[in-house]
């Protein structure tokens, strides 16, 4: 028995880690069926919908409108849609709702105009403000700023390398005026990409007059070469001891300005408070970031386009959405004509069986695109309801101190919407009101509990925090333990940590960067 043991493992092949598993991979081969969520081309293209603010809005119909020609500008009759819906969807049995009836804004929110006389709350009201046309948006006319330094340049009487140096500079200059990289990768640049040799010495030369033009510290390649710029330019103009002082302050300290240590400076520089002071104001005056002043203006920051109006009318809150939202759409009847003459026709060839495949596609597409506008549109006043529900208030009164507590779910709640959605309509929209525009991020807060057991927003704390802020003594500021100790003795129950989380959310430093003379 023993030797046949011995017999066993001499002959039996010795398998690999790799072999033993490709063998039982192999013995247990099979096949699987598993179910999968997938969401549909409409549900897709509304998701993109919803994160689409009213500013970008015509610009995707218009996308779309270049891609899909079947696609239309232009108000549909409700006879014409519904028979060519009849025709171009004959599966839907008799009886049976159509899902596109699904999508229809509520008439709660159509316009008011067959009552022969004239409602109180249609007459002009000089304390409400006239709700905005889908007129054309004017946009001023602004020059860049790599545009103002070419314009400059031109006014330099430069050798040919050194106006090829100057355009390689102006070039390298970031939106903030600052030129990011240094003079040996300059001279890299020009060597490499336009065969040009030239030296340090020949770049800093020509970076000396470019940082003469205006605004005063562009093409600085740091904050205190930018100060220092501007503080040489205004010491020509006018000579004062606070402008001198700055100068030194900025040159030999400005490590210790950045980090507030004015005792260091006084000691180093032999100065008096008085004198110090006058000299912290003049760099106040200073632009650290010259070239954000001369830039393109951008049109998405400086207009602000909104997606809702909500107005107090006789005492109730009047909800509208903009009219960009609701954009008239149709599916091209000469696309329809068109389907309609080949599945007529009776020979049927391989080329007209493809042109039916495209314009049912096509048309398929248009229809697929108005629904989710209109399902757009739906979601957009169903979230806004729900807002102005919550947060009735302050739509009211204007009271920033009246915003209740309201997160994702809260409203998802109440709309049964998906938490994702909620978040897609409140990311990029704005709503009107008499008290000025808002973010619909603006009216989500956490909340926070008393010592009474009541539930306030954190924005409310926030505000008193920032006021706390605002009015304490400058030279001896309130460190986090300081505005921990005053908050709770007003009866918020807040911790040192969150009391540092909700400062640096108002972008407010630390006590120590606060402290002024």
């Amino acid at each position: 028995m023993r030797s046949m043991d011995c017999f066993v493992r001499k002959f039996t092949p010795d398998f690999s880690s790799t072999t033993r598993d490709f063998l039982a991979m192999a013995l247990y081969q099979g096949l699987q069926q598993k179910l999968q969520q997938k969401l549909s081309p409409q549900q897709i293209q509304l998701m993109k919908l919803l994160q689409v603010p009213t500013a970008l809005l015509e610009e995707r119909l218009k996308e779309e409108i270049e891609d899909n020609p079947a696609l239309e500008i232009g108000e549909e009759k409700k006879d014409e849609t519904e028979a060519a819906t009849d025709e171009l969807d004959p599966d839907i049995p008799d009886g049976q709702d159509d899902p596109n009836d699904m999508l229809e804004v509520p008439d709660a929110y159509e316009d008011y105009g067959d009552d022969d006389d004239i409602a109180e709350y249609k007459t002009k009201d000089d304390h409400v403000p006239e709700l905005e046309g889908s007129g054309t948006i004017p946009h001023p006319i602004s020059t860049g700023l790599h545009e103002m330094l070419s314009e400059q340049l031109g006014l330099l009487n430069l050798e040919f390398l050194e106006e090829k140096i100057a355009e390689q500079i102006i070039g390298s200059i970031d939106d903030d005026g600052y030129l990011r990289r240094d003079t040996h990768s300059i001279v890299d640049d020009l060597a490499f990409k336009q065969n040009i040799d030239v030296t340090d010495n020949m770049v800093e030369k020509v970076l000396q007059q470019i940082q003469q033009f205006d605004p005063a510290g562009i093409a600085a390649r740091d904050v205190r070469e930018c100060l220092i710029i501007q503080l040489r330019r205004k010491i020509k103009v006018k000579q004062s001891p606070a402008l001198k002082t700055a100068l030194r302050i900025i040159d030999f300290h400005f490590d210790e300005f950045t980090k507030r240590h004015f005792d260091k400076i006084i000691r180093s520089l032999e100065l008096d408070e008085e004198l110090l002071k006058d000299a912290m104001q003049e760099i106040r005056k200073l632009n650290p970031r010259p070239g954000a002043q001369a830039g393109p203006v951008n049109k998405a920051e400086q207009y602000i386009i909104p997606d809702f109006f909500v107005y107090t009318v006789n005492g109730e809150l009047e909800l509208t959405l903009n009219q960009r939202n609701a954009p008239d759409l149709r599916v091209s009847d000469e696309y329809r004509d068109m389907l309609k003459d080949y599945e007529k026709g009776s020979k049927k060839d391989k080329r007209q069986k493809e042109a039916v495949v495209f314009i049912r596609q096509k048309i398929d597409a248009a229809k697929w695109f108005i629904d989710a506008i209109k399902q757009r549109q739906q979601t957009l006043l169903l979230t806004m309801q729900a807002i102005i529900a919550h947060q009735r208030n302050f739509f009211l009164s204007g009271d920033e101190t009246s915003l209740r507590p309201m997160i994702l779910k809260d409203i998802a709640e109440k709309t049964r919407l998906d938490i994702s959605t909620i978040s897609r309509v409140a990311n990029s929209k704005f709503v009107q009101t008499e008290f000025g525009s808002f973010r619909l991020k603006y009216f989500f807060s956490e909340s926070l509990s008393t010592e009474s057991g009541e539930e306030v927003s954190t924005r409310e704390v926030k505000n008193i925090l920032n006021e706390m802020i605002r009015v304490e003594d400058k030279r001896n500021p309130l460190g986090d333990d300081s505005l921990t100790e005053m908050l709770q003795a007003k009866g918020y129950n807040i911790a040192r940590r969150t009391v540092a989380k909700y400062r640096e959310l108002l972008n407010v430093p630390v006590a120590r960067l606060r402290k002024e003379l």
